[in-house]
């Protein structure tokens, strides 16, 4: 197989070929729609491939993995599935690797530690497609009314917090622990605490004693004070926390980079720090990609290894991360937009990518896992909740459930 990098065009002649892809919608609206940045796309591949046809359907995030799971289990793969995960998949061998698929140069350009997560022993199936990390945003004006500086240790935001809430802020601090997404929040926080989903080795230690204090201490000094807003934390979603920051109800959360655009919209002037940690800034933050995959049901391994180049080209990777304030997924781009004016708000989020963590999306358990905290975990810091026996509760089912990797 020869891909051409940039899609310059297939070798050979093989006729006309339709691939399908699924995605996943990054917009809020018609205006912003992911469809316009696919339709823009594929309008210039196919002037240079004019005998690959590729047809997208967008899909809601709420709905997207759902659509594709659904296609698989009909028998009726798309070529191509842009979504949230991708181990269950090359658990059962229906992907191509990315070395069936890429150019030498593509597969080589990802960054490191997304290309590391993309991996199912040792071999990677999930090509990283959009990325982001976490900081800490705090609403300036609510901070200057309080007489307060940007939190660094979980003291100072917990002191922040009371300053904020005597004051009459809405949300002190907003945490979102509701069904949502309920990983990201809980994942930070475990990272902030010194812990995590895993260990070093990569075993699942949901229940280590750093994440039973981590989830004690958000009991005892935020909620138990009342410093977390009126909705309680299990049933506050991550979109609602994001919309009451941008209303001027919240005076910190932690926070991606489509938050600056809400914000600002809405007038609110906002900082960015640092996630608070234990003892002072958190050494580590919480990395998120999205995934693409390459399915093997109908063939199409050349066709859609040049598509791929070209929608990881340099140009493109830009044109996508810049319309949804997201990370590039390629060093090159990457470096890029860090030397770029234009991209300047996003310089944080990028110095983070390289000392983030994700979550463990190369085990086929973690659907599972994260399923079952976003079911339990807002009842660790509910008032008389138990940390201990609802970590130890995840942590049982992701023994369970990753027994037989």
């Amino acid at each position: 197989m020869t891909a051409v990098l940039g899609g310059c065009g297939l070798t050979g002649d093989s006729g006309e070929v339709t691939l399908r892809l699924v995605a996943a919608d990054y917009g809020d609206g018609k205006g912003n729609s992911s469809r316009n940045y696919w339709d823009e796309l594929v309008k210039s591949y196919e002037a240079k491939n004019p005998d690959v046809h590729v047809e997208v359907d967008v899909y809601s995030w709420n709905d997207v993995d759902r659509k594709v799971r659904e296609m698989v289990d009909a028998g009726e793969a798309p070529d191509m599935a842009q979504i949230g995960a991708y181990s269950d998949y090359a658990d059962k061998d229906l992907l191509y690797a990315a070395d069936d698929v890429l150019s030498i140069p593509v597969q080589a350009g990802f960054v490191s530690q997304l290309a590391g997560a993309g991996q199912v022993n040792g071999v990677q199936y999930g090509l990283p497609f959009a990325a982001s990390t976490r900081v800490l945003f705090y609403n300036k004006t609510l901070f200057a009314e309080a007489g307060v500086t940007p939190p660094k240790s979980w003291d100072d935001l917990a002191d922040a917090a009371e300053a904020l809430e005597a004051k009459g802020v809405k949300y002190p601090y907003a945490l979102p622990l509701g069904a949502e997404e309920a990983q990201a929040e809980t994942m930070q926080w475990m990272l902030s605490g010194g812990g995590g989903y895993t260990d070093d080795l990569g075993t699942y230690s949901v229940d280590s004693p750093q994440n039973v204090t981590t989830f004690t201490w958000l009991r005892d000094e935020l909620v138990a004070k009342g410093l977390t807003g009126p909705v309680a934390p299990g049933k506050l979603n991550r979109a609602d926390a994001f919309a009451a920051f941008a209303n001027g109800d919240v005076g910190m959360l932690n926070g991606h980079p489509s938050l600056m655009k809400m914000a600002s919209d809405k007038g609110v002037k906002y900082g960015m720090v640092t996630t608070p940690g234990a003892d002072g800034e958190s050494q580590n933050t919480l990395g998120v990609s999205d995934w693409m995959t390459a399915f093997k049901k109908n063939g199409h391994q050349e066709e859609i290894g040049d598509f791929l180049d070209f929608v990881y080209s340099d140009e493109n990777v830009l044109d996508f991360s810049r319309q949804y304030d997201l990370l590039p997924v390629t060093t090159s781009a990457s470096q890029a937009m860090s030397t770029a004016a234009e991209d300047k708000d996003l310089k944080p989020f990028l110095d983070e990518l390289l000392l983030s963590e994700l979550y463990p999306v190369g085990k086929t358990s973690w659907a599972s896992v994260s399923a079952d905290v976003k079911k339990r975990i807002g009842q660790a810091v509910a008032p008389g909740g138990s940390p201990q026996e609802v970590l130890a509760q995840i942590q049982g089912t992701a023994m369970r459930v990753g027994s037989a990797e």
